[in-house]
């Protein structure tokens, strides 16, 4: 007697985005590893040198960059969508060009990469992963006006993708990570640190908000990734899913 593996993507076409570094990048060798043939992009290519499937630069906020990224495809199985761009600040602090920066990376971008990549997922059903965030979009944040309301904006999208392409096959979740040791947040912490005083100080304030007491890493959202990915999670569509260290406790 035979088992099937159902925590395997084999024969698998997995499409990852913003798979340069961080929790895009932890995706993509995750789906890897597990079998799939994996294509990823970054808006710099060069951090993906080292990948070991297709590499591809894409500006996913470009429409006409995305749908032509997304005509080199016959089928896809797979999609991760990592895309973000965390503006720092309350309303009054944002301005509207920091507003549609904001909305154009994490939001319009999502928009155009999951239109684009739906008609290649109809004919035989697929996974839909997208990673929002426990900060601002499940739970209100100091001064995360603009990119709360963006990754809100996000699982909005996912749930209406679950809703509206169930009979087609295709799942949709997302991810919302807590706070996740990453080069984006380094960046931020980077940034913060000028107004703290120290990098130290400006690391404690991140860590502070994880009631586990630590920073998640990017192999750990990549994991649940993976399970969303595989037909291991196949009743599970239109949730947004936190992985946040107790933060909704």
């Amino acid at each position: 007697m035979t088992t099937t593996n159902l925590y395997s993507l084999q024969g698998k076409v997995a499409v990852v985005t913003a798979a340069g570094q961080g929790i895009g990048r932890a995706i993509a060798d995750h789906f890897l590893a597990l079998g799939a043939e994996v294509y990823a992009s970054d808006l710099n290519a060069d951090l993906l040198k080292d990948f070991g499937g297709h590499v591809a630069s894409l500006d996913a906020a470009d429409p006409a960059a995305v749908s032509s990224y997304f005509t080199t495809f016959s089928r896809i199985d797979i999609l991760a969508h990592a895309v973000g761009y965390v503006h720092q600040g309350t309303i009054e602090e944002c301005s509207f060009a920091e507003w549609q920066r904001s909305m154009d990376i994490t939001l319009n971008s999502a928009f155009f990469v999951l239109s684009s990549a739906i008609p290649y997922m109809k004919d035989q059903g697929g996974s839909i992963i997208t990673i929002a965030s426990v900060v601002g979009s499940i739970k209100g944040f100091p001064r995360r006006a603009a990119y709360g309301t963006a990754k809100a904006g996000l699982i909005g999208l996912t749930k209406s993708i679950a809703a509206d392409y169930l009979n087609c096959g295709i799942r949709a979740n997302a991810i919302c990570p807590g706070t996740v040791d990453s080069p984006s947040l380094q960046s931020r912490i980077n940034e913060l640190a000028e107004t703290l005083g120290s990098p130290k100080a400006a690391k404690a304030f991140f860590m502070d908000r994880q009631p586990s007491g630590r920073l998640g890493t990017p192999a750990e959202i990549a994991s649940f990734a993976g399970y969303l990915a595989t037909e291991s999670s196949a009743l599970i569509t239109g949730q947004a899913i936190a992985i946040d260290g107790g933060i909704m406790i």
